[in-house]
């Protein structure tokens, strides 16, 4: 960023201008910039040397990856199984605009909700790094509701031009449908404990034990009928419809 507000003095006074031309030509920069350090003899780790030559072009990509004891599986795996580990959440720092001709945009830390779509490693050569390819939830799809739970539109997709995250940056949620607004889905967040996998399968592919969740979905309370027998249980917080269960 110092050397494109050396290099275009008037253009870098906008914010939002300055982010998107860092983020366009960054790699192209840093490329140039290791290079000419190199030739200078200055001092470059290993991993930045191969870092701004780029990875192979030949991409590995696996439908499960476990990292930090958490297991991730893509949204295709997740589709033929019974568990769910394809959800992510990510706290980004982000630029804030309130519309297309904003230049003052705000930067601040958000939060992001996706659904891994592809698992990917790149190869560089001395050393391998995996990243996530998800579908981001829209912003304008993620609310937070009266309770407290954020919900969000997973159809509502958003943020295509940057899908992909390091798999050490991805947080696992998980997403479960809104029973008055099937359109919308609940986050819920997993414990903090993590079992590890033995799995004997290529992909050390294993089930862990899930104990509740950080935030518990609302208590319901038993109905004030005088035969315990007849006891039902409703929620308080909605509208609903009984039905009365014959036989």
């Amino acid at each position: 960023m110092a050397w494109l507000k050396v290099q275009y003095p008037h253009q870098a006074k906008s914010p939002k201008w300055l982010q998107v031309e860092h983020n366009r030509t960054f790699i192209d920069w840093i490329h140039y910039k290791v290079a000419d350090e190199l030739n200078l003899k200055r001092n470059i780790s290993n991993t930045l040397e191969w870092i701004a030559q780029g990875p192979r072009l030949d991409v590995i990509k696996s439908p499960g990856y476990i990292i930090n004891d958490t297991r991730y599986h893509t949204k295709d795996r997740d589709n033929s199984r019974v568990t769910q580990n394809s959800g992510v959440s990510l706290v980004a720092t982000a630029m804030q605009v309130t519309g297309y001709k904003d230049k003052n945009p705000v930067f601040g830390e958000m939060n992001f909700y996706g659904i891994i779509s592809e698992i990917w490693q790149l190869d560089y050569h001395m050393f391998q790094i995996p990243i996530f390819k998800c579908d981001w939830v829209d912003n304008k799809g993620i609310k937070v509701d009266e309770l407290g739970f954020t919900l969000v539109e997973l159809g509502r997709i958003g943020h295509k031009s940057d899908s992909f995250i390091l798999a050490s940056q991805a947080k696992q949620v998980f997403y479960v449908k809104d029973q008055l607004d099937s359109r919308w889905s609940v986050v819920l967040e997993p414990p903090q404990h993590r079992y590890p996998c033995n799995g004997d399968d290529e992909l050390n592919d294993c089930s862990f034990e899930q104990h509740g969740f950080d935030k518990v979905m609302p208590e319901v309370e038993p109905s004030d009928v005088a035969d315990e027998s007849e006891l039902s249980y409703a929620r308080g917080d909605c509208e609903g419809t009984r039905i009365d269960n014959e036989g």
